[in-house]
Parts: structure tokens; sequence; C-alpha cells
């Protein structure tokens, strides 16, 4: 049995609904959307996404409008609170983190440090 938390993280609208379309341009309902930090990036600490049909035994899962949100335990401690929204502008089109845990971000959104 699998970690379901909710309200930890939220996703936006716009996100569950990117989310939702690229998993129907894989064909492939088992994907869940997976959001990971690593070391490094312009602050320190930078957002990784992919999606993802394992489920590793620590990960914690977070169910939002029939997307399911898989996140390992070091990396929610870093998220907890935050929101997952996706933007399209000028400079392209992505995911970005509104984390309330960081204290700087980079100009780009993609990394940050506590």
């Amino acid at each position: 049995m699998k970690n379901i938390i909710n309200n930890h993280i939220q996703l936006t609208k716009t996100a569950i609904k990117k989310i939702k379309s690229f998993i129907l341009i894989k064909k492939n309902k088992n994907l869940k959307f997976r959001i990971y930090i690593l070391g490094g990036g312009c602050s320190g600490f930078q957002y990784q996404f992919t999606f993802d049909e394992n489920i590793n035994k620590n990960d914690m899962l977070i169910n939002q409008e029939n997307i399911c949100l898989i996140i390992d335990p070091i990396s929610l401690q870093y998220l907890k609170g935050g929101k997952i929204d996706y933007v399209e502008n000028l400079e392209g089109s992505k995911f970005i983190v509104y984390n309330p845990n960081a204290k700087n971000t980079c100009g780009c959104g993609s990394s940050f440090n506590i």
C-alpha cells in the first residue's frame, strides 16, 4: 500500500488540463506525474518533472481531479504547501512551482534555495 496524501501540493486547473493532455498523447492511462528535487541549478535546487508508471516504495501519492502526482519524501519536505502551474508565454511553455518554502528563486523559475 502506497502513502496517499492530499492537500500538500496543489495543481492548478491549467496544470491539470496539460497533464491530462500529455497522458492522452502518450496513450497510456497508467502514467502519473512525478515531481522531484535535484541539487544544482542557478539557486541550489532545481525542480524536475516527468511522467512515470513506476511508484517506488517510499513515494507519496497526491490525487487531484483524476491526476496522480508522485513525490518522494525528501522532495516533499521542500515542496509542502506549494502549487504547480503550467504557463505558456513568449518565453515558452513549462510547469512552474510556486514554493512557499523557497527563500530565493532564479529568474527562470526552475531553481530555488531554502
